[in-house]
């Protein structure tokens, strides 16, 4: 009854929880050293990811009245008063209707030429360390394999020194066998995830920007 008391205490929760932890910790151990690039690869991939995951969509923001309200505002002669409406819009469109007005001056070649330009630039930003996402993709399941040979080398290497083969010996080889290519098979699944799924937000938003900025030259 007593053991029944203390197990609904609420420090018994947290106490299984860190065994649980811990016995993880100690498991993921077994993969070697080759795991600390490998978790410390996982964590720069987790970190891009949601770094730039709310870089895109700060940028890709997309205010349906900007454009009408700015063209409203070319065609009634007031340039001075589009151009704060488009500078106040913190996201890319805003930032390529502000080239686009600056130049409102020139012929629409001109001005369709700078908007190109600002727009290539917006893109170039939002895809700013995407490509370290696609290097850690592949990266980390080669390491992941590098582990898997470790312990290999490992397994015969106690065979040779026992003179026997038992699951004793063996054991601790394929722990780190398993375990490292299983880690960098995930991490590497994850980042090639990652990479994917950001550029497919970039692609969508072109799409939109496109459409967007086709009603905004319309106003040259």
């Amino acid at each position: 009854m007593v053991h029944c008391f203390i197990s609904t205490l609420p420090g018994a929760v947290p106490a299984a929880t860190n065994g649980q932890v811990t016995s993880i910790l100690d498991l993921m151990m077994k993969g070697g050293i080759i795991m600390i690039p490998i978790l410390l690869l996982s964590v720069i991939s987790v970190y891009l990811f949601i770094e730039r995951y709310i870089y895109i969509r700060k940028l890709s923001a997309i205010d349906r009245n900007l454009v009408p309200s700015v063209i409203g505002e070319l065609k009634a002669k007031n340039p001075e008063k589009a151009m704060t409406m488009a500078s106040n819009d913190q996201s890319a469109l805003g930032r390529v209707m502000e080239s686009g007005i600056e130049n409102s001056g020139k012929t629409s070649a001109d001005v369709e030429r700078n908007l190109e330009t600002t727009t290539n630039l917006m893109v170039t930003k939002m895809e700013n360390h995407l490509g370290y996402l696609g290097i850690i993709a592949g990266i980390a399941p080669m390491l992941g394999f590098v582990g898997t040979i470790a312990g290999v080398i490992k397994i015969f290497y106690n065979i040779s020194l026992a003179d026997n083969i038992s699951i004793g010996i063996i054991s601790g080889g394929l722990y780190q066998k398993m375990i490292c290519s299983g880690t960098g098979l995930i991490v590497g699944v994850l980042a090639y995830t990652g990479y994917h799924l950001l550029q497919m937000m970039i692609d969508r938003y072109m799409i939109k920007l496109q459409e967007s900025l086709i009603q905004f030259l319309k106003a040259f």
